[in-house]
């Protein structure tokens, strides 16, 4: 596998300034992170950047973006990446949406109902399932809300370490903040997305782990059946943060569903 150059840099967009890491060459796929915010490198990005030019945002209030006073709902966070998109000069750009990044992703994509080139979602939120509730996360410590993210024993530890560090701690407690201020009530779905999705005309591919205990799988079920033009897959042997427990089937899946006409 090639090394990918990194470069991380800070972007004006949407009224306040984002931290953007971008790396690899060719279609260009714009990834939205989770609610616990995101490694700076991470084995999937490495991957997906062999045959793309993949962008991630820190998303306004998480990591090394700043917190706009102004920003209240993940509809504007969706509205300030729409900007990004525009600042970028990244027209027909594939989203993936991880997780908390899957409900932005989904925002985006009913803004723009045919800009996304492909809308992958991978466990996402944004939906209220049918059958069960997404975890709570002010209801455990932000270290047990990320270790119920993975099913295979080790996982948490081959991704943060035997001792996590102190950094990654504070990370963690304000993303716990920014999404409490942006996702509490109603608690990480909006109402009216379902409906709105239904006018999203661009090809979607709807992920999940088997062994997802943040997310029920029928909040998976109700995004396939909303989007239009959407399949979905099934990764086996995972839990919600299959980019970090299963990042090579993930990244492969997503390559191939990128490239199919």
């Amino acid at each position: 596998m090639a090394t990918i150059n990194w470069k991380s840099g800070i972007v004006s967009a949407g009224g306040t300034d984002l931290h953007v890491t971008r790396g690899g060459e060719g279609p260009p796929v714009v990834i939205l992170h989770r609610d616990i915010g995101t490694l700076e490198r991470l084995a999937f990005y490495d991957e997906l950047a062999q045959s793309h030019e993949v962008i991630v945002p820190n998303h306004p209030g998480y990591g090394a973006s700043p917190r706009p006073d102004w920003v209240a709902s993940v509809r504007d966070i969706a509205v300030v990446h729409r900007c990004l998109l525009d600042q970028l000069g990244l027209s027909n750009a594939s989203l993936i949406g991880l997780g908390f990044g899957g409900w932005i992703a989904a925002e985006m994509a009913t803004f723009a109902p045919s800009d996304a080139r492909r809308l992958v979602l991978v466990g996402p939120m944004g939906v209220k399932p049918p059958n069960g509730e997404i975890l709570d996360q002010a209801l455990i410590s932000y270290i047990e809300y990320v270790k119920e993210g993975f099913h295979a024993p080790g996982a948490f530890e081959r991704n943060y370490g035997a001792t996590v560090t102190t950094t990654q701690l504070v990370q963690w407690d304000l993303c716990r903040e920014m999404s409490f201020r942006v996702a509490w009530k109603p608690y990480m779905y909006n109402d009216s997305l379902p409906w709105l999705l239904r006018g999203v005309q661009s090809q979607a591919l709807i992920v999940r782990g088997d062994a997802d205990r943040i997310v029920p799988a029928s909040a998976a079920a109700l995004y396939a059946e909303r989007l239009p033009n959407a399949s979905s897959e099934i990764i086996a042997g995972t839990g919600h943060l299959i980019e970090m427990e299963q990042p090579s089937a993930l990244a492969r899946l997503i390559t191939s569903f990128i490239a199919s006409t």
